[in-house]
């Protein structure tokens, strides 16, 4: 009988243990679900919802967690100056913003260089050489023309002179004073072209311009519905509604355009454990696996990785961009567009 309790109990306490062992272990492969192994903070001029997409899927994928802080891009260089100029290490590992930012803060010294191989893959005008910013993806200006109105055409216009000596062309645009994306196609089309050639295109464009409107999409929306017959627009907005079954298609400037450039830089002064993280999420950017979380929601950039296969599947991934640097001071961009509404816009 004894022999029979104690193979009872010792079965009893093999059965705890197997319990307990396995309450231990699902708690902490849920523990790893739900608790980011580590977070990092990371300053961005990018719209939330870019960031709120980026961040989900890099946690869910390498658990760790991005904590983007939007800024205003004068905000973000005070920020970084504070702790670039600080005696202890700052709380921004990194930052994610456009290339103009990133250019500024490369020059004041608030960022650190880093090179890697995915970074050597970009092209040498996607980045700074010393590895100060890389660019990450690219958002190009294009012709978005309505499928009916082709068919009428004889010849696509395919470039800006082309295009502002179309007769009969209705235009769609957005303001220049109304969204970051076409001031930058102003302010590149007159270190590209100069101002006297710049203003002579766009006073032939704006009796055609059917509307300025304020917001990127609403041009293409335009062109789709047949409002409109060519929008000049952010080509990620294009595919969006191509997407969407909208009659559009694309015509790449032949003369060149202008692109908003999103890129990485690492924060200067930021503790040395999560320079680390920052790094391998900037790696991270420059992967597919990032494109794809984007596209999922909708957005399509091009990556400036050759690498992808998210770059390989962009039709205009050979267009030609501007390559004049747009190096105007604040006081001489508000002077070029005081110019252009005073004789341009409301002429």
């Amino acid at each position: 009988m004894r022999r029979y309790t104690s193979l009872l109990l010792t079965a009893f306490l093999l059965f705890i243990l197997v319990v307990a062992g396995s309450a231990y272990f699902a708690g902490a492969g849920h523990d790893d679900r739900t608790r980011p192994l580590r977070e990092i903070v990371v300053y961005t001029t990018l719209p939330a919802e870019h960031a709120a997409i980026l961040t989900n899927a890099y946690e869910q994928s390498h658990n760790v967690r991005a904590n983007f802080v939007p800024l205003a891009s004068e905000e973000l260089l005070k920020r970084l100056q504070k702790q670039a100029e600080g005696d202890e290490n700052g709380a921004a590992a990194m930052v994610l913003a456009d290339k103009d930012t990133l250019k500024k803060a490369a020059v004041a010294g608030y960022l650190t260089p880093y090179l890697s191989e995915a970074g050597d893959q970009v092209p040498e005008s996607f980045r700074q050489q010393d590895g100060y910013w890389i660019g990450v993806w690219y958002d190009p200006i294009v012709f978005c023309v309505n499928k009916d109105y082709l068919l009428t055409l004889p010849l696509v216009p395919d470039t800006w002179k082309e295009l502002a000596a179309q007769p009969k062309v209705r235009i769609g645009i957005t303001d220049f004073l109304a969204a970051d994306a076409s001031a930058n196609l102003f302010m590149s089309m007159l270190a590209q072209f100069g101002d006297v050639a710049t203003y002579d295109i766009w006073r032939q464009i704006h009796p055609k311009v059917v509307q300025y409107a304020r917001y990127l999409s609403n041009p293409v929306r335009q062109a789709g519905m047949g409002e409109v017959d060519v929008a000049i627009a952010v080509e990620s907005e294009v595919i969006r509604y191509m997407q969407g079954g909208y009659p559009l298609k694309i015509v790449y400037p032949a003369d060149g355009t202008a692109a908003l450039v999103a890129g990485t830089g690492i924060a200067y002064k930021a503790k040395a454990a999560d320079t680390v993280a920052a790094k391998e999420f900037a790696d991270w950017l420059l992967s597919d696996e990032a494109q794809q979380a984007l596209q999922k929601q909708d957005f399509y950039f091009v990556p400036t990785n050759p690498g992808t296969m998210a770059y390989k599947s962009f039709a205009g991934k050979n267009m030609l961009l501007f390559d004049q640097p747009v190096n105007f001071t604040a006081q001489q961009r508000h002077d070029f567009l005081d110019r252009w509404v005073k004789e341009v816009r409301f002429k």
